[in-house]
């Protein structure tokens, strides 16, 4: 039976690049077709070009979301920011104040 939906967990993390590759084809395949993934993954160019929709998680919280355009374009999130920028926090000036608010995950 074909499934409907295909939960992803960093389906790269442990292979070789020949592998991944290969891999991610399949999934560009697939999402070709019309299936419907939901992946996590830190492969940032690939999720920009095969994806219809980006959320970033930082700690169980949905820091951002939105079409992969907006996101990898004009991220409006510090942490978002950061994480494409390399860094592993956003600067002090950019962090959200204490008890703002946050969506949580779950």
């Amino acid at each position: 039976m074909p499934p409907k939906l295909m939960l992803l967990d960093e389906i790269t993390s442990a292979l070789d690049p020949e592998l991944v590759a290969e891999v991610l084809n399949i999934v560009r395949e697939l999402s070709e077709e019309g299936m419907t993934m939901l992946l996590a993954t830190h492969e940032m160019s690939f999720a920009r070009e095969a994806s219809s929709r980006v959320c970033l998680l930082d700690q169980g919280v949905i820091r951002e979301q939105g079409p992969p355009e907006r996101i990898f374009s004009e991220p409006s999130d510090p942490r978002t920011k950061a994480f494409l920028n390399g860094s592993s926090r956003p600067a002090a000036s950019e962090r959200a104040a204490p008890g703002a608010p946050r969506r949580q995950f779950g």
